[in-house]
This record gives C-alpha cells, structure tokens and sequence, in this order.
C-alpha cells in the first residue's frame, strides 16, 4: 500500500496511476501505430498535395491560385460560409438555449432533426433542394413566376451549406450549456432579471468558448463542403463553383498542378482551423482551471448584478 502511496503524491503535483500505467514495451507499440497511422493517412497525404502543386515551380502555382476562375471559387466559397456561419450561430445558440433550460412537448423530437444533418449523405441532402426548388419541384413553378432561381445559383448553394453545417454549434454549445447547468439562470430570475439580461451577462459568457469553438468547425465545414453544393451548383465555372468544385474540374481536366495548387488553399485553411482549434480549448481549459475562485466570484456578482 505504501508503494501506491508513493506513487499517486508525486512531488510536483502529479498524479500516477500504477494500475492503468502499460509496460514500456506495449506504451511503445502503441505510439508506433497511432504515429504510423497519422503518417499515412494525414502527413503523408498532405505532403502530396503540397509537392504536386509546387511541381511546376513558384511561378506555375502563383498563376492558379491567381486565375479569375480561382478567385471566383473562393470569392463564393467565402459567401456561402459568410452566410451560413451567422445563420448557424444564431439558430444554434438559440437552440442550445432552448432545449438545456426548458422542459416541453417534442424536446428530443427537435434533438434529432438537430442531428439530422449527420445522419444524411450531403449528396441526399443536395437531392431534396432540387426536389424542393428545382424547375421541376415543388416550388419550382412558384418561383420561376417570381423570376427567382434557386438551383444552380448561389442560394441553392447557401441553403445547402447551411444545412450541412447547423448541427455544429447547436452540438457544440448544447453540450457546454448542460454541462454548466442552469443554477446561476435561476437564481438571477428569482431576484427579477429578465431572460435577455440573463443571456447576456451570464449565460453567454460562460458558453463563449462553446460558441467560438463551434463556429471555427462550422466554418471550416462551410468552406470544404462538397456533396450537397455539387447537386445543387449546375458546376458552372465561374458563376457556381465554391473551391472544392473548382478542384474537381481542374482535376477532371488533366490539370494536375493547378488542381493541386487550389487544393492547397483548403489544406492550408484545414492546418489553420486546427491550430485554432488548439489554441480555443487551450483558452477555455485555462479560464476554467487557471482561477476558479475568481470565476465563481465574476458570476455571483453576474448574478447579483442583473437585477440592478
């Protein structure tokens, strides 16, 4: 018993545990496949998107990532996730607000269509807009008297974006909400505060890392979307082609290098969501875990404050 003692008051604060520790022998196994795993499957693709795309030199990479066409893809890659991205912080906040400090009739009904999303192919999903607002679909005949096009326009491409990504920071903030609880919200409504100042002074900063958390993978979702926004693009070049479309026909062409080189744009976006990604949680751990007592006095002076 004295040695597990010894072993669990470590003299820098650390904490072992004797009986969940492997031999040296297996922790090494282990690293090997995890580390060959990431190798093969994310460095080692990487590495070939950059390589290819600097093939043909500086000069040949410049001229794809410059074309009209390309700027075009990114200028509507950029509008959808601009469009999307707001949308979806909105609806999920509220979503997330809605189901954590409330009790009513269709509560996991809503749940699910949340998470609906995640159970749909994006090329389904892309289906059913075309189904809804193609020429040819239930709303098609109302809208071509409108003169409005949805399908094979940048709002068919919106509302596919949207739908793909909803999911996100509902999850995401949802998640953060029920694990806070709701002591504080309630305790400021018993001394008289109204539900927006409720919000704003102590839910939302408590969920802040939630929802920057869950828009940063709504973004990135947004702008690598590919399924959906291809059923509903037409692939018209220049006018309907986010990024990853835009590879596609690069790719499709023969054009190897300048595929490469705009598929580079979203790996670089790729590597800077997860840097950022990182650098939210490393943020969040270290507001909850730095000074806890200074966190619980902020929120009871929220609490007391709201009524004032």
């Amino acid at each position: 018993m004295s040695g597990v003692v010894s072993h669990l008051g470590g003299g820098h604060g650390r904490v072992e545990r004797p009986a969940l520790a492997e031999r040296g022998g297996v922790r090494l196994l282990l690293l090997g496949l995890a580390m060959g795993f990431l190798g093969l499957f994310l460095l080692v693709p990487l590495g070939v998107v950059f390589l290819t795309a600097l093939r043909d030199g500086l000069g040949a990479y410049f001229r794809a990532i410059t074309d009209p066409e390309t700027f075009s893809a990114i200028r509507l890659t950029l509008t959808a996730a601009g469009i999307a991205v707001p949308l979806n912080l909105v609806f999920g906040v509220g979503a997330a607000w809605l189901i954590s400090k409330y009790e009513f009739p269709g509560r996991s009904l809503l749940i699910t269509l949340i998470d609906l999303p995640f159970s749909v192919s994006p090329v389904v999903a892309g289906l059913i807009f075309v189904l809804l607002f193609g020429a040819r679909g239930w709303f098609g005949p109302w809208l071509d008297q409108l003169d409005v096009k949805v399908i094979f326009a940048v709002p068919g491409i919106v509302i596919a974006t949207t739908f793909i990504t909803f999911p996100l920071v509902a999850r995401e903030v949802l998640s953060v909400m029920q694990a806070q609880g709701s002591d504080e919200e309630e305790a400021a409504l018993t001394l008289g505060a109204s539900g927006w100042q409720i919000f704003r002074r102590i839910t939302l900063p408590k969920i802040k890392w939630g929802v920057i958390y869950g828009v940063i993978l709504c973004n990135a979702r947004a702008m690598g979307e590919f399924g959906a926004v291809s059923v509903v693009s037409g692939h018209i070049r220049g006018e309907t082609t986010t990024i990853p479309l835009h590879v596609e026909i690069l790719y499709g062409e023969y054009h190897f290098a300048a595929a490469f080189a705009v598929a580079s744009l979203l790996a670089l976006i790729a590597l800077f969501t997860l840097v950022l990604k990182q650098w939210v949680g490393w943020q969040s751990r270290r507001s909850l875990d730095a000074h806890p007592a200074a966190g619980a006095a902020l929120n009871t002076q929220a609490v007391g404050g709201v009524a004032t």
